[in-house]
Order: structure tokens, then C-alpha cells, then sequence
């Protein structure tokens, strides 16, 4: 087996993940039954977030999502609609594919994530 470069992996999830514009989380959050799931490293927080997001870090995401797990977030359900995003898209759509592994079937991601988001004009909060 080869070793692959992280741009890799992330193209992999990518190609295998469902992908969202802004317009299509937007959306989403709009029609109510989501919880988005920020996975930025704590300091990242301090350029804004998308109101209403949940603050789950990339390096916690598997034991915030796991209910099983003295971590466990309650906002996290398996059963439930979930979209991450980080500043990019690399990390969310990595996590998509570790929330897969725990169970969860409805999750997504927004693909160029925060940066994406506030290029569009979507609403921040600081």
C-alpha cells in the first residue's frame, strides 16, 4: 500500500460524501431538523461562527459523537441530520467519514466551508 498525501484523503471523502453550498445549508437550517457541527479548532472560533452551530473540535468529533462516550455532545444524534464545516472543507469532509463509522447515516458537509460561507454573505456571528 501506497502512502497517500492528506490533499488525497480529503479528495477521496469529498468524492464520497454528500457536498452542500452555502445556499444548501442555508437552507437546510432555515427549514429547521439540523444541527451543524463546526469543527474548527477553538482558536479558529475567533473569526465568527455560523449562528446556531454546535462546537464539536475535528481532533474531539468521534468522542462528542459517539453517545457511548463520556464526551458525547447531546446535540449529536446518529439519527439525526448533521452537517460539519471547518474553514475549508478538508477537515468536515474527513469527519463525515469517521460519523459514517459511528453510525450516522444523514450527515454532510459544507464543501469550502466557513471561508465559502462568509464569501457568500451568509450570516456570522462573532
Amino acid at each position: 500500500m501506497s502512502a497517500k498525501t492528506a490533499a488525497q484523503l480529503v479528495q477521496g471523502a469529498k468524492s464520497d460524501i454528500e457536498n452542500l453550498t452555502p445556499e444548501q445549508v442555508e437552507a437546510e437550517m432555515n427549514a429547521g431538523n439540523v444541527t451543524l457541527v463546526d469543527v474548527r479548532d477553538a482558536p479558529e472560533l475567533a473569526n465568527g461562527v455560523i449562528p446556531g452551530a454546535v462546537h464539536a473540535s475535528r481532533g474531539m468529533l468521534e468522542f462528542h459523537a459517539d453517545p457511548n462516550s463520556p464526551y458525547h455532545k447531546a446535540e449529536l444524534d446518529p439519527h439525526n441530520r448533521v452537517i460539519l464545516y471547518c474553514a475549508s472543507g478538508g477537515r468536515s469532509a474527513l469527519g463525515v467519514q469517521a460519523l459514517r463509522e459511528l453510525g450516522y447515516s444523514n450527515v454532510a458537509h459544507l464543501d469550502g466551508g466557513f471561508k465559502a460561507w462568509q464569501t457568500d454573505g451568509k450570516p456570522i456571528e462573532a
